[in-house]
């Protein structure tokens, strides 16, 4: 449920920056920019047809046989939070339905054009629902996994967002759109001034502590989150293995050694780490056998 509520978030997110992105001058052709923005939200290029911009926005928001699309997130974060209902809050759940049902009724009407109010809509109703969670819901081992989930999606989600920025040549504009794509252009400013460098962006985004859209402090909050949780034994240890070591990875290391290192390399390893806890939270904490539940 977590997960899927990031992720519609970042995508109505991209997409409202990159619609108001087309509206500037730059070198991109239409093609080139679509493409960046669909290997950033970690699409296949290859497998979607060459449409014009509306089309593949509308795609991108109302499509519900399209995975990555927002009213698919929508639906596979209201099943999920449907099932466990007796988990969470009432408040949690109307909140979801709510925003569930603004984005069916925007996706059923054909005729309307793609307003950026309805995306900004779909920004605040996921935020609001983060709010009502922390604010009506016990702090307990179900509350610590939305934690894991929203910030596992979110470290993902970043990780990716930067490769594809770093793996083709960029103009300033692009870097910009880059930070207020994760709701960080004042944040960065803040820290560094107005003057938008790309190596400056990459160690705001990849190694700031303090901002809630970076990699390492949503790593940070996966770990405070996992050591919360109890699990089978061995596979427990796994798994809080595999997110210290990510974390001690980022802790640890300067941009300076990441770009000399190749920082594509650094960010493929995350998303491939990202993965891979994904997997072992699910093994530890959900699909593990009874016989390892007993060896615990």
């Amino acid at each position: 449920m977590a997960r899927y509520l990031e992720r519609a978030e970042h995508t109505a997110r991209i997409v409202g920056v990159q619609l108001n992105l087309i509206l500037d001058q730059t070198k991109l052709t239409p093609e080139d920019r679509w493409k960046r923005i669909l290997e950033s939200l970690g699409i296949e290029t290859e497998k979607l047809p060459a449409v014009d911009t509306g089309s593949l926005t509308r795609t991108l928001l109302y499509d519900p046989d399209f995975p990555s699309s927002i009213v698919s997130s929508m639906q596979n974060a209201r099943e999920n939070c449907r099932q466990v209902r007796n988990q969470i809050s009432s408040e949690m759940w109307e909140q979801l339905n709510r925003l569930y049902h603004l984005v069916r009724r925007q996706a059923a009407d054909r005729r309307k054009s793609i307003p950026l109010e309805f995306l900004m809509s779909v920004d605040e109703g996921v935020h609001l629902f983060q709010g009502i969670t922390d604010s009506t819901m016990s702090h307990n081992e179900a509350w610590q996994f939305i934690r894991i989930g929203r910030f596992l999606e979110r470290a993902t989600n970043t990780a990716t967002l930067l490769d594809v920025h770093f793996r083709y040549p960029q103009e300033h504009l692009e870097w910009i759109a880059l930070l207020r794509s994760c709701t960080a252009f004042e944040a960065y400013c803040r820290a560094h001034t107005a003057d938008v460098r790309p190596d400056w962006a990459a160690e705001f985004m990849l190694l700031d502590d303090k901002f809630p859209h970076s990699v390492r402090f949503s790593v940070d909050r996966v770990s405070t989150a996992l050591s919360a949780l109890t699990g089978p034994g061995e596979l427990d240890e796994r798994t809080r293995r595999l997110v210290g070591r990510l974390q001690a990875s980022l802790q640890y290391i300067q941009i300076e050694e990441v770009m000399a290192e190749g920082i594509h390399r650094k960010l493929q390893e995350i998303q491939k780490q990202c993965d891979d806890i994904h997997v072992a939270v699910q093994r530890t904490y959900i699909d593990y056998t009874i016989e390892e539940a007993l060896s615990a």
